[in-house]
């Protein structure tokens, strides 16, 4: 019996052990976009100035950073003011939604790493993602704030399906860029009212 356990033991640590591997690969990617990301912040910036496909690239790296800011929503403002802002509002939520992967990633893989520093906000955040996940992500996406990382990570964390989780950040970021995007145009209207 004890040659048994001892191989099913071994056989269990083989088997972990691609997933440990995909794991710390998806800790190392996330953490590597968010320092390439925070020391190139500057020249990220430019690309707003390239209309849809700018406003994609700042959306996707503004929000890719894990608790780090980098605004990407003041390009989505002011290109809601110069281009079409039903546009500018879709390619920025995809945008954003694309760049919460990292947080997603690091997440899934930094399970212990996160767990072990665990403090009473995230354990709060957790424990709402458990009860109401889907919700949590899009009320979240909504508002801006940092505790959006925290959602990513525990929703990785938790194992959410990846669908799932894009789904409510996307409509969540919809609803905020919406925001931005009008903001914009009426930012606009008011500056020209103002002028007259």
């Amino acid at each position: 019996m004890p040659e048994d356990t001892l191989t099913e033991s071994a056989a269990m640590v083989q088997d972990a052990r691609p997933a440990l591997a995909w794991r710390i690969l998806a800790l190392v990617l996330a953490l590597g976009i968010t320092l390439g990301i925070y020391v190139y912040r500057d020249r990220v910036a430019q690309f707003a100035s390239y209309g849809y496909l700018g406003l994609f690239v700042v959306s996707v790296v503004g929000n890719a950073t894990i608790l780090l800011p980098v605004p990407s929503l003041a390009a989505t403002f002011v290109a809601g003011s110069i281009l079409n802002p039903w546009l500018v509002a879709l390619v920025s939520a995809v945008g954003m939604s694309i760049g919460e992967l990292s947080g997603y990633l690091a997440g899934f893989g930094g399970t212990a790493i996160i767990e072990s520093a665990s403090r009473d906000k995230y354990r709060r955040l957790e424990d709402w993602m458990r009860r109401h996940g889907f919700l949590t992500i899009f009320v979240l996406g909504i508002i801006p704030n940092p505790l959006f990382d925290l959602a990513g990570v525990a929703a990785g964390i938790l194992h959410f399906p990846l669908w799932y989780f894009l789904l409510a950040c996307f409509l969540g970021k919809l609803v905020k860029a919406l925001a931005f995007a009008f903001a914009g145009v009426l930012s606009l209207t008011w500056v020209e009212q103002f002028l007259r």
